[in-house]
C-alpha cells in the first residue's frame, strides 16, 4: 500500500531507495544523509537529546530500506524531538516528507526489535504493515522506549498535523477499541532482567449446582445387602416363559409344577417383562388369567410375586391398616427394616395404587411415641454412607444413656432422634459405647424404659443395625412355631427377601435353632404351597 502523494509529487516510498529524496521541496539539503547540518524549520541544528549525530545501535544510516540493527530502537534521553521555532512541519510550504525514521521503503522491516515474533497486523505497532512507524509520530511525542517488543500506539492521530502521509498512515491503522491487548516484551541489550511477578492464575469459574437433597443423596449410594436364594436366570427370553405360562393354564386344568417352575426361576424384573410379553403376545392379561387358574395360598404367593418390591410392601402395609384394627407388628417390620430408597419407592407405589398418603394413613392408625418414631422411619433420612464417627457414638451414647438409665422417666424423643437418623454402622458403634457406660446393655434398656408398640419398634432398629438377618430368621421361627402358622408372615419374608439376603437368613436360622429353614418349612406347609415356598428358598 503506497502513501498519498504530496505537492504533486509520485507515491510514497520515493522510488529508488533513496532517503531523502533529491531536490525535494520542503526537505533542505544537507551534506549529512539522514540529518540536517544547519537549522530547520521544526528541526533543531544541533544534536536532539534523544536523537544521536552519529549511528547508533537502532538508528540506521542512510541506506535504502533501514534493516534492524541490534539492540533496537534506543530510549530517547531527553524527551524526543523538541518543539522548535516556527513548528513542524514548516508553515507556509507543501508538507515534506516525514523525518529520517520515517515509514520504511516497503518491502523493508521496520525498527522491529531483533527476537521478537511476529505482531499482529491489527495493532497500530512498527512491524511491516502494522501501522505508523515510530519516526513518523506527530510533533512533540517520543516514540516507544526500546527493546519493549510490540506494543499499541500510545499515541492517538493528531488533527493539527499536516502530515499528509502521517496522518493518513495513522487514519489507516487504527489500534481496535477497548482495552489493548497485553504483548510479548523484549528485554533491552544491557538491562537487567525484570523482576518475576508471581501473578496467581485467573480464578476457574465454579459450575453453579445446587447441592442434591438428603433423600436424593441416600437413593444413590448403593448399601451393602446380603445374598438372595433367587436371582436373574440366564439366558432370560420373556416370550418364551410367557409361551410357558399360556401353555399351562390353556385348556382343561392347570399346570402348577411348570407356572411355580417359571415364577421361582426368574427374578422380579424379568417376572415384569414375562407380564408385558404376555399381554403383547395373547392380548390377555396375566394377572387376570393367573387368579382364574389358581387358588389358595399358591395363588397368594404367585399374584405377590408378580408385583415389583415396592408393589408388594404397600400392598402389605395397606393390608395392616384397612378396617377395623392395625396390624402393628407389619408396620415395624417393614418401615423399620428398609433403606432410603425402598421406603421412598414404597410411598410412590402406596400412592398410585391406592391414591392415598402412606404417612397420613399412619399418622390416623397409630399414636403417641409410636407414631412418632414410624412417621421419622418414613422421611427416609438414615445415614447410610456407612462412616463411623466415635466421637458422635460417645456423644450419643452418653445421651441415650442421659434419657433413660440416668433419670427417672424416659426421654423418648431422644431416643427417637438417634434411632431414626443415625446408620446402622454408626449405631452399632453407639450401642458398644453405650454398653460402657452402665450395667445394661441397649436391648435391656429399652425394655426396661419401654413398652409396647414403641418398645417393639425400637428393638426392631436395633436389631436390624446389629444383623438385619438374623431379624429376619427370627420372624420366620415365629411364624411356624407351635400350633398353625402364620402365613402372612411367612409369605411376606420369604417373598421381600429371597432377592436380598436369604442366604444369611438361613444360616442365622440353622445357628440359632439348630435347624434347616427348608425343615421348618416342609413340617409346617403342604401340597404346592410348600413346593413354591422351598423352591424360592433353596
Amino acid at each position: 500500500m503506497s502513501y498519498p502523494p504530496y505537492g504533486g509529487g509520485g507515491g510514497y516510498p520515493p522510488p529508488g531507495g533513496q532517503y531523502p529524496p533529491p531536490a525535494a521541496p520542503g526537505y533542505p539539503s544537507q551534506p549529512v544523509p539522514g540529518y540536517p547540518s544547519q537549522p530547520a524549520p521544526g528541526y533543531p541544528s544541533q544534536p536532539a537529546p534523544g536523537y544521536p549525530s552519529q549511528p547508533a545501535p537502532g538508528y540506521p544510516s542512510a541506506t535504502p530500506g533501514y534493516p534492524p540493527q541490534q539492540g533496537g530502537y534506543p530510549p530517547p534521553a531527553g524527551g524526543g524531538y523538541p518543539p522548535a521555532p516556527g513548528g513542524y512541519p514548516p508553515a507556509g510550504g507543501p508538507a515534506p516528507y516525514p523525518a529520517p525514521g520515517g515509514a520504511p521503503p516497503y518491502p523493508q522491516p521496520g525498527y522491529q526489535p531483533q527476537g521478537a515474533p511476529a505482531p499482529n497486523p491489527a495493532y497500530h505497532t512498527s512491524a511491516p504493515g502494522g501501522g505508523l512507524p515510530y519516526a513518523a509520530l506527530p510533533q512533540g511525542r517520543q516514540p516507544p522506549p526500546a527493546g519493549l517488543g510490540f506494543v499499541s500506539d500510545p499515541y492517538p492521530p493528531h488533527a493539527n498535523t499536516s502530515m499528509q502521509g502521517a496522518a493518513y498512515a495513522a487514519t489507516a491503522f487504527q489500534a481496535p477499541r477497548g482495552p489493548a491487548m497485553p504483548m510479548p516484551q523484549a528485554v533491552p541489550t544491557g538491562a537487567p532482567p525484570p523482576a518475576h511477578q508471581n501473578i496467581p492464575p485467573p480464578a476457574r469459574a465454579q459450575q453453579s449446582q445446587a447441592p442434591p437433597t438428603k433423600a436424593m443423596a441416600a437413593m444413590a449410594i448403593t448399601v451393602k445387602r446380603g445374598t438372595g436364594t433367587v436371582k436373574d436366570k440366564p439366558n432370560f427370553d420373556g416370550q418364551k416363559e410367557a409361551e410357558i405360562l399360556r401353555k399351562a393354564m390353556k385348556g382343561i386344568g392347570t399346570d402348577e409344577k411348570a407356572i411355580i417352575s417359571v415364577m421361582t426361576s426368574c427374578s422380579c424384573v424379568q417376572r415384569q417383562k414375562i407380564k408385558l410379553d404376555y399381554k403383547t403376545m395373547y392380548g390377555k392379561d396375566l394377572i387376570s388369567n393367573l387368579k382364574g387358574e389358581l387358588k389358595g395360598k399358591l395363588e397368594e404367593v404367585v399374584l405377590d410375586l408378580m408385583m415389583t418390591h415396592a408393589e408388594f410392601d404397600a400392598k402389605e402395609l395397606r393390608g395392616a391398616m384397612k378396617g377395623l384394627g392395625t396390624e402393628e407388628s407389619t408396620l415395624i417390620e417393614i418401615l423399620c427394616s428398609r433403606t432410603n430408597a425402598e421406603i421412598v419407592a414404597i410411598k410412590e407405589a402406596y400412592k398410585k395404587s391406592f391414591s392415598r398418603d402412606l404417612e397420613k394413613d399412619v399418622v390416623s392408625e397409630t399414636s403417641g411415641h409410636f407414631r412418632r418414631l414410624l412417621v421419622s422411619m418414613l422421611q427416609a433420612q438414615r445415614d447410610e454412607t456407612g462412616n463411623v464417627d466415635t466421637n458422635k457414638a460417645k456423644a450419643d451414647a452418653q445421651a441415650l444413656y442421659d434419657a433413660g438409665e440416668k433419670k427417672w422417666g424416659t426421654d423418648e424423643s431422644k431416643f427417637n432422634a438417634i434411632m431414626a437418623a443415625r446408620g446402622y454402622t454408626q449405631l452399632r458403634s453407639t450401642f458398644d459405647e453405650y454398653s460402657r457406660l452402665g450395667k445394661y446393655s441397649i436391648e435391656q434398656s429399652i425394655k426396661r424404659e419401654m413398652s409396647g408398640d414403641l418398645e417393639k419398634g425400637m428393638l426392631t432398629v436395633v436389631e436390624c443395625a446389629r444383623n438385619a438377618a438374623k431379624f429376619f430368621a427370627t420372624r420366620l421361627y415365629k411364624s411356624m412355631k407351635g400350633i398353625g402358622t402364620d402365613d402372612d408372615v411367612l409369605i411376606r419374608v420369604v417373598v421381600s427377601r429371597c432377592e436380598i439376603d436369604m442366604v444369611e437368613i438361613k444360616q442365622e436360622f440353622k445357628a440359632q435353632y439348630n435347624q434347616t429353614l427348608e425343615k421348618f418349612i416342609e413340617g409346617d406347609c403342604s401340597g404346592d404351597y410348600k413346593k413354591i415356598l422351598l423352591a424360592l428358598v433353596k
